[in-house]
């Protein structure tokens, strides 16, 4: 009976994490909300979600290891998230992460100007919000509570054996 709760648990997860994805792409592209970097490498830890949660469901033996990874990885993803909330808020100021379209140092006079005349999205600017809340936000709550359940699912691997 656990063992099924444990696999409903990293399923859901599993489409939620495909939701995510999914909904961010819409606001992207048929919204026309354009992400900053920081939206663009938040994304990661659902796309990883997606890519290691199977072997979890249909390999028993990398289960536990899964769960770390996954937990590992959300834990991450909350970080990365609050850093963009904290930056949005005015805690922090904004990185290089955020300014990642001069790549090149050695950049001619026409090169740099055409640089600063793109569209930069800064990470500070909140273009897109629900129930009042940034995306980034959402993200921070999203990931937290995700990188509890599966840190607790891979604590209490062993016990529901």
């Amino acid at each position: 009976m656990l063992e099924l709760k444990n696999k409903t648990t990293i399923t859901i997860i599993l489409l939620l994490s495909i939701v995510i994805l999914l909904i961010a792409f819409f606001i992207q592209y048929i919204l026309g909300h354009a992400p900053c970097n920081l939206c663009l490498i938040e994304r990661i830890p659902y796309l990883l979600a997606i890519i290691i949660i199977p072997v979890g469901l249909f390999n028993k033996k990398f289960e536990k290891i899964v769960f770390l990874f996954l937990g590992l990885i959300f834990l991450a993803g909350t970080i990365l998230s609050f850093y963009h909330f904290g930056i949005e808020q005015g805690f922090f100021s904004e990185s290089l992460v955020c300014n990642a379209s001069l790549e090149n140092a050695n950049l001619s006079k026409d090169d740099l100007l055409k640089e600063l005349q793109k569209n930069q999205i800064s990470c500070k600017d909140v273009s897109f919000k629900i129930v009042g809340l940034s995306l980034a936000t959402i993200n921070t709550i999203i990931s937290l509570l995700l990188s509890v359940i599966t840190i607790k699912l891979f604590l209490n691997h062993e016990k529901n054996k």
